[in-house]
């Protein structure tokens, strides 16, 4: 039961978050367990989990859909993102090594030569890379409960389909910020790390709310 629960929730999760389940779309069990193989029992436990996560919601009488991102819960969901990441840049600026340096810094480097040499828009390769660095940031850290957080944050549809829509401009300004956070670390500068960090998500915020001009009305 427990295997058929991960499955069925692994597999709609990652539906949802690559875009194969469209937000507002209606999930129903029955098509889900038979899509899946597995019975409407773990079907069912597997929404509630993606309803707790804001993956999805219960509406009355017309049961599971997916969650459509209004422009409210998008600004926040930026706002927890800049304050939960510029908390985990400062504290890896205090707890930072070498070698995580070393690497933080590499990644910054290609991230920096892929936007020079690129096409004008996010390759897979500088995805990786950006992941990557975010990713090693929170390792640093070493807070576990903050690194789920961000996780969470960072896996919401509308995180993810952001990167995809930044501009030669936009990606310019994010590879600058990493190099800048990668001298904030080499200093050991906490509040300078944070800043920068902050910084980061809200241009990232911007870069949603320039396609999407409601965000913006609702975020003033």
């Amino acid at each position: 039961m427990a295997k058929a629960v991960e499955r069925a929730y692994q597999i709609v999760r990652r539906g949802i978050l690559d875009g194969r389940l469209a937000p507002g779309e209606r999930l129903k069990e029955e098509d889900l367990a038979q899509e899946i193989g597995v019975s409407r029992t773990p079907i069912r436990e597997a929404l509630r989990r993606l309803d707790l996560e804001g993956l999805l919601s219960f509406v009355p009488n017309q049961g599971a859909r997916v969650a459509d991102w209004a422009d409210q819960d998008i600004e926040e969901i930026f706002s927890l993102r800049a304050l939960l990441e510029s908390h985990a840049a400062g504290l890896a600026a205090q707890r930072m090594t070498p070698d995580a340096l070393d690497r933080l810094r590499d990644l910054a480097t290609r991230m920096e030569q892929l936007v020079a040499n690129g096409d004008g828009s996010p390759s897979d390769a500088l995805t990786e890379a950006n992941s990557a660095f975010h990713h090693l940031i929170q390792e640093v850290a070493g807070n576990r409960r903050l690194a789920a957080m961000i996780n969470n944050l960072m896996e919401m549809p509308v995180i993810v389909s952001t990167f995809r829509r930044y501009r030669p401009a936009d990606l310019r300004r994010s590879a600058s910020h990493h190099i800048e956070m990668v001298a904030a670390f080499e200093n050991r500068d906490a509040d300078w790390a944070a800043s920068v960090m902050r910084s980061h998500v809200r241009a990232a915020y911007a870069t949603y709310a320039a396609r999407d001009p409601g965000a913006i009305k609702a975020a003033e």
